[in-house]
């Protein structure tokens, strides 16, 4: 009796419990559920994050809108003294170097950092230092690639001329590319809003804020860039050149400036026409936008408007989005 009831004990016991081939069969399934589920949280967490992207580039679509308010012109991609005896012989950068998102600092609620900056002063000069290597949220996209380390700004041979804070975001010089030529003065080369020393107002976008890019997005698998200012002598190289095989080293200038092309200065002698670059093209410069988003980028219009442009846009309307006061008709942005 006792053999007996322990047998169906041992029973009910073993009846509890899973075989191997039952937890294998259950794990196969979590897998299974797993590998369904988890595309959809990362493309529910890229959308998070691409919209906290836009709502960078809104607050600073904004910012420029109100320092034109108080200036009465937009602010200048950078400033530079072009006669000064320290500019740099070939692109004629000079002091003090600031660039847009420092100079527009009161208008997006860092007017503290800005009040710690001495604007008499380069944006290099060492007393600067703590100041300008600060981390602002509000110019790094979330789904940027790398670090939000800030930015070792180098010379040709190497050397390290000055460590800026990190930006995923540029300013629009148009379709030319200025810094290409031995010029103290800009305005006859760059057709777009932002350049060194420029003084756009309002009235000197003629094809309309609304069309017209101001900023956009450049992500550091190409290059860095910073909020900071430009540095005399500087180049910007791609940090990932195996990816990026037409994209050579470029000017200081680059460091806060973009263009779409088509330029002159970029005619290629065998084609015999210039290239047009749409955001996120795969022969991408170190001058282009280019986003850590699949399939585009997110731009900045004069109105303050954001707007997501896609990689395959028509490209002569990407171009034409990118001057200011060149007569082209920009109907909509889609591909």
């Amino acid at each position: 009796m006792a053999l007996e009831i322990g047998l169906r004990r041992t029973r009910r016991t073993r009846r509890v419990g899973f075989t191997l081939v039952e937890l294998l069969v259950v794990i196969a399934i979590i897998g299974i559920l797993v590998s369904l589920l988890l595309p959809a949280v990362q493309a529910a967490r890229e959308a998070a994050r691409r919209m906290s992207c836009q709502n960078n580039l809104k607050q600073q679509a904004l910012g420029l809108l109100n320092y034109e308010s108080a200036h009465r012109v937009f602010p200048p991609s950078y400033i530079a003294n072009t006669k000064h005896p320290q500019r740099d012989p070939e692109t004629l950068d000079g002091p003090n170097g600031f660039a847009w998102g420092a100079l527009m600092l009161p208008q997006i609620e860092s007017g503290s950092l800005h009040a710690s900056l001495n604007f008499s002063l380069s944006c290099w000069d060492p007393v600067q230092a703590a100041a300008v290597q600060s981390r602002l949220p509000v110019f790094l996209c979330p789904s940027a690639s790398g670090s939000e380390t800030p930015v070792r700004v180098r010379n040709q041979s190497g050397s390290v001329l000055g460590v800026f804070g990190r930006s995923t975001y540029v300013a629009n010089a148009g379709q030319e590319e200025p810094w290409g030529q031995t010029v103290e003065d800009y305005r006859a080369i760059a057709d777009g809003p932002m350049y060194r020393n420029s003084r756009t107002r309002v009235a000197d976008v003629t094809d309309g804020l609304s069309t017209t890019i101001f900023l956009g997005e450049h992500d550091s698998l190409l290059s860095d860039k910073t909020w900071v200012g430009v540095i005399p002598g500087a180049t910007v190289c791609s940090n990932t050149p195996s990816r990026f095989p037409l994209a050579e080293c470029d000017a200081a200038a680059t460091l806060v400036n973009v263009h779409s092309g088509p330029s002159s200065a970029e005619i290629d002698p065998d084609l015999g026409f210039a290239p047009i670059h749409p955001p996120n093209s795969p022969l991408s410069h170190v001058c282009q936008m280019y986003s850590g988003h699949t399939g585009g980028a997110n731009v900045a219009m004069g109105d303050g408007s954001v707007h997501f442009i896609s990689a395959s846009i028509h490209q002569p309307t990407w171009a034409a989005m990118s001057s200011r006061s060149k007569g082209e008709v920009v109907g909509d942005f889609a591909p």
